[in-house]
């Protein structure tokens, strides 16, 4: 006997969630993870580690309901958005619940659901990358949970609002509709955050990983109605995040930090665009996706060979190789503006 026989049958089986750290690659331009390229330059302001932490940070919460415009009651913090997915699902899903996500997408949906043994409905994304509403309308007898990405992940899209607002009308009473809305710095008036007050079963997931830049506190954020919020408190971890990390994020969400986080997105949205153009005229590329977010999705002639020959050099992206529908696809993170010199200067000899 091994101890993986002790495991859970589903554990045992379970593929975790490739993360670009988990995949890593040997390189010196990381371009993989949707990162920001410059790091805000944060100082601790506190010394007092050897207590434990608040349970929801008073100075976060206040900072960011600001930020959102809300209440603090409509805001809950949590170690990355990560948390807050796995969250829902421990809060609202009994043992049978199925999980419905839309892919190509966000993986950690589908793993998370997986870890905690619930059924899961795909149904995939139009050619055009858009929901599928009468499919999902088909496969929502069951469904506890919808996970939708806006601007989704990894093909840049930004989704039609009069779908998503016709989605949380076929929902309405049935399930939880989770947004997650990671990249939405970059496209802040595709944002539902106005639909709150008349969706009580709308739940909208944030970050401070991408245009904050700050993927290396783990800080995440769950906005909703108040009583979904309250429950969700009911089952989160006593101290998610650490003092360090509250400490940090509170700076970042003051004026300052929200000024220099705007003119990041700026740049980044200008750089994106001058690739984007760049891309086209290259012989190795196909088509290049439009963008909501701080990354493009590529169609490539030759995918692999493509991705490869980044590898070689040292730049590394990622492959979408094994996504749905996504076969000779590379995503590339919109880094410096030297980096996508760097990398546009290799795919022009591919």
């Amino acid at each position: 006997m091994t101890i993986a026989n002790l495991a859970r049958a589903n554990i045992r089986a379970l593929s975790p969630y490739q993360s670009a750290r988990r995949l890593g690659g040997a390189g010196h331009t990381w371009l993989n993870a949707n990162e920001a390229p410059d790091a805000p330059a944060l100082q601790l302001s506190k010394s007092d580690y050897n207590r434990y932490p608040e349970p929801q940070p008073t100075a976060v919460i206040n900072a960011y309901a600001a930020y959102a415009g809300l209440t603090p009651e409509n805001v809950l913090v949590s170690r990355g958005g990560d948390e807050a997915i796995e969250l829902l699902l421990k809060t609202f899903c009994e043992p049978g619940d199925a999980v419905l996500h839309c892919p190509p997408t966000y993986g950690m949906y589908a793993v998370s659901a997986a870890t905690l043994g619930l059924p899961q409905k795909t149904v995939p994304l139009t050619a055009a990358w858009q929901l599928d509403l009468p499919a999902i309308e088909k496969a929502l007898p069951g469904v506890k949970i919808l996970y939708i990405c806006n601007p989704n992940n990894p093909t840049g899209t930004l989704l039609h609002r009069a779908d998503l607002l016709a989605l949380l009308e076929m929902t309405a009473g049935r399930a939880i509709v989770a947004v997650d809305e990671a990249y939405i710095e970059y496209s802040p008036a595709e944002s539902l955050v106005d639909a709150l007050p008349h969706y009580p079963h709308l739940a909208i997931i944030r970050t401070l990983s991408k245009a904050f830049a700050l993927a290396g506190l783990r800080c995440g954020f769950t906005l909703a109605n108040s009583e979904l919020i309250a429950l969700l408190q009911k089952t989160i971890a006593p101290y998610p995040l650490p003092g360090p990390v509250a400490d940090l994020a509170a700076q970042a969400l003051q004026t300052d930090g929200l000024r220099l986080m705007r003119a990041r997105v700026a740049t980044t949205l200008a750089e994106r665009e001058h690739f984007a153009a760049a891309l086209r005229a290259l012989p190795a590329v196909k088509y290049v996706e439009p963008s909501g977010a701080n990354f493009l999705l590529i169609h490539c002639h030759d995918g692999p060979r493509t991705f490869a020959a980044l590898s070689a050099a040292g730049i590394i992206t990622r492959s979408q190789q094994n996504a749905l529908g996504l076969a000779d696809h590379i995503r590339i993170t919109i880094g410096s503006a030297a980096e996508m010199a760097e990398t546009l200067t290799v795919l022009k000899q591919c």
